[in-house]
C-alpha cells in the first residue's frame, strides 16, 4: 500500500491525509521526520523533548490536514512550521514550570484525602480503558505496547513486523482518537463509569 504513494508530491500526500489516510501520514513522516527531529532537537537540545514535539506536530498535520493550503508554502515547510512552534511550546512550558513556585504541601495526608484519590484514579483508568476499547485493534496494540509495555516505536516496528513509519501514523491517529473521546466523556450521559471490586 505504501509503495503507493512513494511518487506523490508532499501536498498530495496531505490531501490523502486529510481523507484519514494512515499511509500516506506515515510516507510524509518517512520524508520529513529526520529533519523534524534536528529542528526540534536545536531548539529544545534534548531528545525526548524533541521526539515529543514531533509527535505533537505529526499529531496536527493529522487534525488539520485539511486546513493546508498549497498556495501559501510547501507542505514540508508547514510541517516544519507546526514542528517549530511545537518545540517553542515546550521550551516556554518547561521554562514556566521551573519558575513557578511548588505549592504548599500539607503536613499530613488524612485518610479520606488517600482513599478520595484511590477512587479517583481508578475512575480515570476505568476512563481511559473504556476509550481504548474504542479504537482499532491495530493503533489500541500500539498505544497499550507503547504505554503499557514500555516498547518504543522502534521497538514496536521490530515486534510487530511492520514500518516505523506504520507504527507512528497508527500511535498519532490512536492518540488523536483517544483525545476525542476522552474529551466527549466529559459531557453528561456519555460515559459511565463501570466499578469493579
Amino acid at each position: 500500500m505504501r509503495k503507493q504513494h512513494t511518487h506523490l508530491f508532499d501536498e498530495a500526500l496531505v490531501a490523502l491525509v486529510a481523507r484519514g489516510d494512515e499511509d500516506a501520514l506515515a510516507e510524509l513522516y518517512d520524508r520529513v521526520g529526520r529533519v523534524a527531529f534536528g529542528l526540534a532537537f536545536r531548539v529544545l537540545r534534548d531528545e525526548r523533548h524533541a521526539e515529543d514535539a514531533v509527535q505533537e506536530a505529526f499529531l496536527a498535520v493529522w487534525r488539520t490536514a485539511a486546513s493546508f493550503r498549497a498556495e501559501r508554502a510547501k507542505a514540508s515547510t508547514w510541517i516544519l512550521t507546526l514542528v517549530h512552534r511545537r518545540a517553542v511550546d515546550l521550551v516556554r512550558r518547561e521554562e514556566r514550570r521551573r519558575t513557578e513556585p511548588l505549592a504548599d504541601e500539607p503536613a499530613f495526608v488524612s485518610g479520606a484525602q488517600v482513599t478520595e484519590e484511590a477512587a479517583w484514579l481508578r475512575f480515570e483508568r476505568e476512563r481511559v480503558q473504556s476509550a481504548l476499547k474504542q479504537l482499532p485493534d491495530a493503533q489500541r496494540e500500539a498505544i497499550e505496547l507503547a504505554y503499557y509495555g514500555g516498547f518504543s516505536q522502534s521497538e514496536l516496528a521490530e515486534r510487530l513486523g511492520v514500518p516505523l513509519g506504520t507504527i507512528k501514523s497508527r500511535m498519532f491517529a490512536g492518540l488523536a482518537r483517544l483525545r476525542e473521546l476522552l474529551d466527549d466523556s466529559t459531557q453528561e450521559g456519555s460515559w459511565r463509569p463501570e466499578f469493579t471490586s
